[in-house]
């Protein structure tokens, strides 16, 4: 498959594995999403559905050595990085491809100053020298409007709150100014001021860089707000993607269904029953060939219902008992 112009990012029917006691398991089956140039793609959905997975699996940082890829293809820029050699992957990783973790204090080396991390970066990718490198990260953290930067150079990771610390880990992603950049629930920790203080300098980096990002959260208000694509994951597939205002006007499969009728809303009555999804996602171990979310919901099928598009850029998996047009 080549890589469309449009896109700079293609996902093809990847398969992402980890080795268990239990047997080789499969926690990405088949996921195939594209990322547009210049766009934010969100991917959506529950605790243990893959999205974090199908993040590290493009970039490859999975665990090692549990973490296989089987089969698929990663294309980004005409490269399939599925295939490329360990000194390649790590050329892009970082400086074609930037990645915000999830959790900015395990990210962060605790015993070395923050200066010296941002500045590795550009050490590594750049080939400067240190005392370039130190006046680029200082730069960077004046960018991420991190205040008295030059002070904050010295500081330790635990010096610094949260929502600081989050803009170290931006400010170390974006330093190379990626083409891409993969934020793995950037906002999960903070509160919801200083989340949507981040969700801002996120975009207007995004338009200042022009770059393209893929967000992954569990809430569907910062995709609504944020994310131009949306792509649903359930259980290691994905089971439904669209443009995000087709998605919220017209979700057709009843895991989105379930998930944006799971959000409160202002006119709910007080102390009202806030509405949830049954069951919970079964274990790696125990995913069924069939419709996972019908498993879910104890009905049983055979067969892996096909994923079509039924209108323009509009996809959903076609299950007889979860496609609810």
């Amino acid at each position: 498959m080549s890589l469309p112009s449009e896109n700079i990012l293609q996902v093809d029917k990847l398969i992402t594995s980890f080795e268990t006691d239990r047997g080789l398991l499969r926690a990405v089956d088949q996921v195939s999403f594209s990322v547009p140039e210049g766009k934010t793609v969100g991917i959506v959905g529950e605790s243990g559905c893959g999205k974090s997975v199908t993040a590290m699996s493009i970039v490859r940082l999975l665990p090692q050595p549990s973490g296989k890829i089987l089969g698929g293809h990663v294309y980004f820029k005409g490269r399939d990085l599925v295939r490329a050699s360990d000194s390649e992957i790590r050329r892009v990783r970082g400086g074609e491809i930037g990645v915000i973790f999830q959790e900015p204090m395990a990210a962060l080396n605790p015993v070395h100053r923050i200066g010296k991390q941002v500045a590795e970066v550009f050490r590594l990718h750049k080939n400067i020298s240190k005392k370039d490198a130190w006046t680029a990260a200082t730069d960077m953290l004046h960018m991420v409007r991190i205040p008295a930067p030059e002070k904050r150079m010295m500081d330790y990771p635990h010096h610094l709150s949260g929502g600081m610390r989050q803009r170290i880990v931006i400010a170390m992603a974006l330093a190379c100014r990626p083409s891409l950049v993969i934020a793995d629930e950037p906002t999960t920790a903070l509160d919801v001021t200083v989340q949507a203080q981040i969700l801002d300098l996120m975009k207007r980096l995004q338009d200042e860089m022009g770059m393209s990002t893929i967000l992954i959260t569990h809430d569907l208000g910062v995709i609504a707000e944020t994310c131009d694509e949306v792509v649903v994951m359930y259980a290691g597939r994905v089971v439904e993607k669209a443009s995000a205002t087709e998605l919220f006007e017209n979700p057709l499969h009843a895991y989105t269904k379930g998930l944006l009728n799971s959000i409160p809303r202002l006119d709910t009555p007080s102390k009202s029953v806030l509405n949830t999804i049954p069951g919970m996602v079964a274990a790696l171990a125990d995913y069924t060939h069939g419709c996972r979310f019908c498993q879910r919901m104890g009905r049983t099928t055979r067969e892996r219902p096909r994923f079509a598009e039924v209108s323009p850029g509009h996809w959903v998996e076609l299950c007889v008992e979860c496609y609810q047009p």
